[in-house]
């Protein structure tokens, strides 16, 4: 996955700085959602200091888990848990085409793919993610999209 400049949230000027998703739309998609799937939407999060991301925590048919949206790019994943520091991917526990017709939804696989240097020279990031990166030292892709870094 080429990840793209501003994903992270960080930007080294006003010229580089990244665009910014719809979080009104992605809420009414994670009630919607929700409500079709006789669900409900716990809680609705949106991206505060220091994390780089929307979630709702959600609970369809007695499972709960959590649906992520990065800030800047339309990259959305699922989680069994989130916590400062701490998010546990998984794939998707329930259909989810809702969100596939307007996000691209990310799996495990891809967000669990380990950061390496060659990866690195492949993304687009800034000057100003690269040195967050280094001082994060973050190990997979996903701990990049979803972060919560200051």
């Amino acid at each position: 996955m080429k990840l793209p400049n501003g994903v992270t949230g960080f930007y080294d000027s006003k010229v580089n700085k990244p665009p910014q998703v719809d979080g009104k739309q992605f809420k009414q998609l994670c009630f919607d959602f929700a409500s079709r799937n006789s669900g409900k939407v716990i809680n609705f999060i949106t991206p505060q200091y220091p994390s780089n991301f929307y979630y709702a925590h959600v609970e369809i048919v007695g499972n709960q888990f959590y649906i992520l949206l990065n800030e800047h790019y339309p990259y959305l994943a699922f989680a069994s848990i989130v916590e400062f520091g701490n998010i546990k991917f998984i794939n998707r526990p329930v259909p989810y085409e809702k969100f596939s017709s307007f996000y691209r939804v990310i799996g495990t696989g891809e967000l669990n793919v380990p950061l390496n240097q060659k990866l690195l020279k492949q993304t687009e990031l800034n000057s100003a993610e690269l040195e967050q990166i280094a001082y994060w030292k973050p190990e997979t892709v996903g701990q990049i999209i979803f972060n919560y870094w200051d």
